[in-house]
């Protein structure tokens, strides 16, 4: 009789839901169960699209409503069932405050709680969410965080530092707090191209693809969905990052040939399970290291 492995844990993901498209949780949750994780999913806002599509009606759960839930979630029968928390967009300093409050409730029940903070506060153009908002996650759950996956910008702004090289986002993200962090956009180093940057205890990694102009939303979504599967599937930290870099750039390309503006997900499952897109693996000089020398 063939062993029986032991299923996947449930991941708890809390962001943002629209109703068409594959932003926010649904491109988290598609991701994280294609690749075999139950999924409870927690919105924080209701959109019809992304609002890059165009102006909509915005529904953004009230903090006494969220809380309740959170509350819920933290009693539940089932909580032994979860081994991740993932975070994205947070519409309220109320909800940042209950991921909080989840985050660490779960933990004292699960000391080995991976919680993946993806601080979705911006971009190149700036913060689209309140100063207070990005204050929040800033100070109150990144802290808690195993894992985070900024974009540059949302370092720079995190850390309170210009990140023009390679080397000053390593600096920022080593003092950011988490163990892991993942750079989305880096510095890339071939011509044309774009990177994720990795940097733990023991690794400081860049994984680089060819750069695909005008991306669909929702990319940063998937990959911080993406990655922490890897993770917790017990994958080396190295070929966790290649993986989901290949996976997303996979997926990003084949959405630019379809010329669809959202993420063609459920065409790409294979793209999830078992890319074949090339990425350049590079391992840079970890700051850590050169502060012993």
């Amino acid at each position: 009789m063939p062993e029986m492995h032991a299923a996947p844990g449930a991941v708890i993901v809390i962001s943002s839901h629209v109703v068409r498209g594959t932003v926010g949780n649904r491109a988290a949750v598609f991701a994280l169960e294609t690749l075999g994780h139950r999924v409870w999913a927690v919105p924080t806002v209701i959109l019809p699209w992304h609002p890059g599509h165009g102006p909509s009606t915005r529904v953004t759960i009230a903090d006494q409503e969220f809380q309740s839930i959170i509350e819920d979630l933290v009693n539940a029968r089932w909580t032994g069932e979860v081994e991740a928390v993932l975070s994205g967009y947070l519409g309220s300093p109320g909800q940042v405050e209950g991921v909080a409050q989840l985050v660490t409730a779960l933990r004292q029940r699960n000391p080995d709680l991976v919680y993946a903070c993806d601080p979705i506060i911006g971009d190149g153009n700036g913060l689209y969410v309140s100063a207070e908002i990005a204050a929040a996650v800033r100070d109150r759950l990144l802290p808690l965080a195993t894992l985070a996956t900024p974009n540059r910008f949302e370092l720079s702004w995190l850390a309170g530092a210009a990140l023009e090289t390679n080397t000053a986002i390593l600096d920022a993200a080593l003092g950011l707090g988490p163990s892991r962090v993942l750079v989305t956009s880096a510095i890339p180093m071939m011509s044309g191209g774009t990177g994720n940057l990795y940097l733990s205890g023991s690794h400081a990694l860049l994984a680089e693809h060819r750069l695909i102009d005008n991306p669909p939303n929702g990319t940063g979504d998937l990959l911080a969905a993406v990655f922490l599967a890897r993770l917790l599937h017990g994958l080396s930290e190295e070929r966790a990052l290649q993986m989901a870099t290949a996976s997303v750039f996979e997926i990003i390309a084949r959405t630019a040939k379809r010329g669809a503006d959202e993420l063609t997900l459920e065409q790409d499952t294979s793209s999830l399970a078992t890319p074949m897109a090339m990425v350049q693996m590079r391992r840079l000089l970890h700051p850590g290291q050169v502060r012993r020398r």
